[in-house]
């Protein structure tokens, strides 16, 4: 008599953690990466988004099966409105990503599939930073990028820990490195260092001179070096940057005139650093933004060109060398926050900037409407929570 033995190969399966006041701190600041999808059980996207999301949990469960390692979790946004609010939330579904707790400033907009969700996953647990095993390296780097280099006596220190917890959370925006022991010794004259290279082979070196155990700042002050005042938008990045909610002061330049850009970020320091709560200081490719620029009757020749989008209207700043006249571009910003702008584009120039005697002819015009809009978050992809009211 034979007996045979049927083996019946069962997948991990998991269950999607649900958050609520009582447990979300507790539950996000012991998970090394958590994603967190914010819903409403009413909204049809929610809805297609559930099976998704809890199939590339369970994928992703098979690979780290540590308890805290990844976190797969999700807040009923209905019952948990305080949770909502609290992580800023305008539209269902919103993926965000957590580690240890801090919310990362980029959420996930990438396709619902699980495979992106799973791979997704796999490249925030990917090590943020390339150890260096020779400093004859560093002579190759990618100078077009922005590279934070790290020297240490020891992998296995608290200063190193504090390095690449702020890696972690900054990598998109940096490229970080390291060297350890005999190799970073040349470097390590006055102990373990951080040093910046800016992008360009030209540019010094800038060293990091604060407490490299204390996270805040060292955070702060790699923060202040990877995230460049004057940003550069694309088609990638343009719903993030829509979605926080400021108008865009841009600049339109072809890619090769850099010196243009230098002249515009410049002066954006110089002139406009206070108003960096109240708008967003862009550069644009002219040759892949054609579209804005005919919305306000340029083409790439006439570039470059300063722009306001208010996200309801566009605004042409005056010619571009203008923006070396003290005050000129502040002036512009001003305009736009006081209502000048568009009032001036309604009614022609106001009274007070007429001269003596001068006839006032009210100019029934309007301004381009914003072109910059369209790359906000889709209806077709997201239930969008309310309608935002710009200038």
């Amino acid at each position: 008599m034979t007996s045979s033995v049927t083996w019946v190969f069962t997948p991990v399966t998991t269950e999607i953690t649900s958050l609520d006041t009582e447990n979300i701190d507790d539950i996000l600041n012991n998970a090394d990466v958590a994603l967190v999808n914010f819903y409403a059980d009413w909204c049809r996207f929610s809805q297609m988004l559930h099976p998704i999301f809890e199939e590339a949990s369970n994928v992703i469960k098979e690979e780290y099966p540590n308890e805290n390692q990844v976190v797969f979790a999700r807040v009923d946004c209905d019952q948990h409105s305080d949770i909502a609010q609290r992580y800023r939330i305008s539209k269902y579904p919103t993926l965000k990503l957590f580690r240890n707790g801090m919310m990362m400033k980029r959420e996930y907009r990438g396709q619902r599939s699980v495979k992106a969700l799973a791979d997704y996953i796999r490249q925030q647990k990917s090590d943020p930073v390339q150890e260096l095993h020779d400093l004859a390296e560093i002579t190759t780097l990618d100078r077009s990028k922005r590279n934070i280099i790290g020297y240490f006596e020891q992998k296995d220190s608290e200063n190193y820990r504090v390095f690449e917890r702020v890696a972690n959370i900054l990598h998109d925006d940096c490229a970080f490195l390291s060297a350890f022991g005999a190799v970073s010794k040349p470097e390590r004259y006055s102990g373990d260092n951080i040093i910046y290279k800016p992008p360009g082979q030209s540019a010094p070196d800038m060293v990091y001179l604060g407490s490299m155990t204390n996270f805040d700042g060292t955070y702060n002050w790699i923060q202040d070096k990877c995230v460049p005042l004057v940003r550069e938008i694309t088609f990638e990045n343009g719903e993030e940057l829509t979605e926080e909610g400021l108008p865009f002061l841009i600049l339109f330049h072809m890619k090769e005139d850099t010196e243009s850009l230098e002249i515009f970020q410049n002066e954006v320091a110089r002139q406009l650093i206070s108003e960096k709560g109240t708008i967003n200081f862009l550069h644009a490719d002219c040759d892949k933004f054609r579209h804005p620029l005919l919305h306000i009757q340029k083409t790439p020749a006439d570039c470059p060109v300063i722009a306001i989008d208010s996200f309801r209207h566009m605004y042409v700043f005056g010619d571009f060398r203008d923006v070396l006249i003290p005050g000129k571009l502040k002036q512009f910003v001003f305009d736009l926050h006081s209502g000048k702008l568009h009032r001036e584009f309604h009614h022609g120039p106001d009274p007070t900037d007429t001269a003596p005697g001068q006839q006032v002819q009210d100019v029934a015009s309007s301004p381009p409407e914003s072109s910059f809009q369209k790359l906000a978050p889709s209806e077709y992809r997201y239930t969008l929570l309310r309608d935002r009211d710009e200038l």
